[in-house]
């Protein structure tokens, strides 16, 4: 996959919504923002508007609808148009003045056709035809007043927020996660009248809900149309029992069939479940600079993968608490800069002091092409250091407008450098080595025991314990690193003691977080008793078990840990890694747990690793820690809220 690729799709995709915005009224939904912002970012939506105010709104039930002097509109969704979407359009059309309305989603026909239950062959046989849509068009004039107004429902596969040249994140797709055999249980319970399954393995399309089918076939639909673009056939590979549902549905897409057979390039896709390696998602390895960045700067809201940096240092604001949001945060999403585009790849790419060291040479290029009055210094560099250049060009609006992306870059790098969490964050890292080195030689209850003393509650804590989120982070660490492990009597009788200790902490709390609140289902601290507490630490601890026997089903990725010896440290190997070395390691023909998911007798017949051309890779997003806790023990997988 070319590094353009990505780019050009998301921004090929948004150039088609951009000339339909004219003089409008933009309502965008989160999703369909973030990609905006990853894409070509607001300020190009603004241009294309051309309007003398600000009209984008965000696509809610109470949106403020459109004015007398209003006439157009354009709503860009990344849902189906269904059920509770429709209702929101309907609200915002019947309360406005709009003559013009335009319609853009991000699920294809096919999907709306499967959304509404169509059934495959009549679906077949409506190929090139949209009922789906000439239906809500029709709506649309109906709740405008005038059956004479115009209106046009479009499908723009507006999915990916391409964050470098090769990686992108699915926003509308941030809450799929693979399944947990707990989730068996409640699968068997839904198709009573049907083969009862015994375990994840032999999870298949059909025994899936009807909400999550239809969450995977809209992604399924958007991956179709990037390798339309990219002009690919492409031959879909799963590790895990999630991917597997999701390559085969992939494989076996009705309306790709056409393209497969005209498409001149060949790619590979290999879908690989997140669960099988927690690890590298909640650990805190240190070496790369975006990652602390993104763990310890405020998420910006609406976003599943931006944080907010102050810029008020850059202004004549005063710091004070009742300022704090006067000035626009800024953020990492590059701007059209060449230096702050370069600055944000190497940032990625690069070692923690290494990315330190690129932060510092940028600024200073940057002042010097400025002529600010630039002090060199070598050696290491300092967050005041940075800060000193940075200042450089603080009441110069020219510096700033033509620096303000490697600006906003600098100053997160500051802030992260200089953030309270720090310290924090280097025990975190003590403590994960320190597990690692344990695993050799002490047991899975002796681990836990070095945990106990860490259980604080909030009258007890400091700001350098840990609190009840960050414990969580650590227990998914502590059950993801070594598989699965053997429940004997030393081992229950520890984990009982940190049940109890965890369960005293959570009907402690004075204040409860979104997420406590979810594993909790208590909205308020005062509703948290302690028997609730102990229900959902029983929770906690079963998802945990089931995380720790993630790999049970593979063969060959059975262990993300690579025992220590004379030479090396015991260490952490991660399972995406493993897999990239499998798929180009010439001594191997064969796979072993990368299945290949067939969309025919041909494919069928193709045996071995000379299948894998172009790779892409697809994961579960990259998460911010305090997500993977939310994914696993508060969101219901099996039944997405798609808006219906």
């Amino acid at each position: 996959m070319s590094a353009a690729g990505i780019l050009a799709f998301a921004q090929q995709g948004w150039e088609q919504v951009l000339a339909k915005v004219k003089w409008s009224v933009v309502y965008l939904d989160a999703a369909c923002a973030e990609s905006l912002h990853w894409s070509c970012g607001s300020s190009r939506l603004l241009e294309a508007v051309k309007g003398p105010a600000c009209h984008l709104r965000e696509f809610e039930p109470q949106a403020i609808g459109g004015g007398a002097k209003q006439p157009r509109a354009v709503f860009v969704l990344s849902s189906p148009l269904k059920g509770r979407i429709v209702d929101t359009l309907q609200s915002i059309i019947c309360r406005s003045h709009f003559q013009h309305c335009v319609v853009v989603t991000a699920v294809s026909h096919a999907v709306h056709l499967t959304a509404n239950h169509v059934p495959a062959a009549a679906a077949a046989e409506l190929e090139g035809q949209q009922p789906v849509f000439e239906q809500l068009e029709e709506k649309l004039c109906e709740w405008m007043g005038n059956e004479n107004y115009t209106a046009e429902v479009l499908h723009v596969p507006l999915f990916l927020a391409p964050v470098a040249s090769h990686l992108a994140f699915t926003p509308a797709f941030a809450t799929l996660f693979p399944l947990l055999p707990q989730d068996v249980h409640a699968l068997n319970s839904a198709r009573p009248d049907k083969r009862r399954l015994s375990s994840l393995g032999e999870v298949d399309a059909t025994a899936l809900t009807p909400e999550l089918l239809l969450y995977i076939r809209c992604l399924v639909s958007g991956l179709s149309s990037l390798c339309e673009h990219l002009g690919v056939r492409e031959e879909c590979f799963a590790v895990g029992p999630l991917s597997r549902v999701i390559a085969t549905d992939l494989a076996n897409y009705a309306p790709t069939k056409n393209r497969k057979k005209t498409a001149t390039g060949r790619a590979s896709v290999v879908f690989v479940d997140r669960t099988l390696d927690l690890t590298g998602a909640v650990g805190h390895h240190g070496d790369n600079l975006v990652e602390k960045i993104m763990s310890m700067l405020p998420q910006l809201p609406g976003h599943t993968h931006d944080v907010m940096v102050n810029m008020a240092e850059l202004t004549a604001v005063q710091a004070v608490e009742e300022n704090q949001n006067v000035i626009a945060p800024g953020c990492l999403a590059p701007s059209n800069e060449a230096s702050a585009k370069a600055l944000w790849e190497a940032l990625l790419n690069s070692k923690h002091k290494e990315a330190v060291m690129e932060v510092r040479r940028h600024l200073v290029e940057a002042a010097s092409r400025e002529n600010l009055p630039i002090k060199m210094s070598m050696g290491r560099v300092t967050p005041g250091q940075l800060m000193s250049y940075i200042q450089l060009f603080k009441n110069n609006l020219r510096a700033l407008r033509n620096h303000c992306g490697l600006l906003q870059l600098g100053m997160a790098t500051v802030q992260t450098l200089k953030h309270p969490q720090t310290a924090k964050w280097d025990n975190f890292l003590a403590f994960e080595r320190l597990l690692l080195q344990s695993l050799g030689d002490s047991t899975m209850a002796g681990v836990l025991n070095q945990l106990l003393p860490m259980i604080k509650s909030s009258s007890q804590r400091t700001s350098d314990n840990l609190n009840p989120e960050e414990l969580l982070i650590l227990l998914i660490y502590i059950y993801s690193v070594p598989g699965d492990v053997t429940l004997d009597r030393d081992l229950g009788e520890v984990e009982e003691k940190v049940k109890k200790a965890l369960a005293h902490v959570l009907s402690e709390e004075s204040e409860l977080s979104p997420l406590l609140q979810k594993i909790t289902g208590c909205d308020s601290a005062v509703d948290l008793t302690l028997p609730k507490s102990q229900i959902a630490v029983n929770d906690v601890f079963m998802a945990l078990r089931e995380i720790a026997g993630a790999r049970n089903l593979m063969r060959q990725f059975k262990s993300v840990y690579v025992p220590g010896n004379n030479t090396h440290q015991a260490s952490y190997k991660p399972l995406l890694k493993q897999v990239v070395e499998e798929i180009f390691n010439p001594e191997k023909s064969d796979p072993i747990d990368i299945e290949h998911m067939s969309s025919g007798l041909t494919d069928l017949l193709k045996t071995g690793f000379s299948m894998f051309m172009k790779v892409m890779v697809l994961s579960t997003r990259l998460l911010k820690p305090l997500n993977i806790p939310e994914l696993l023990f508060a969101t219901d997988r099996l039944h997405p809220d798609l808006g219906f």
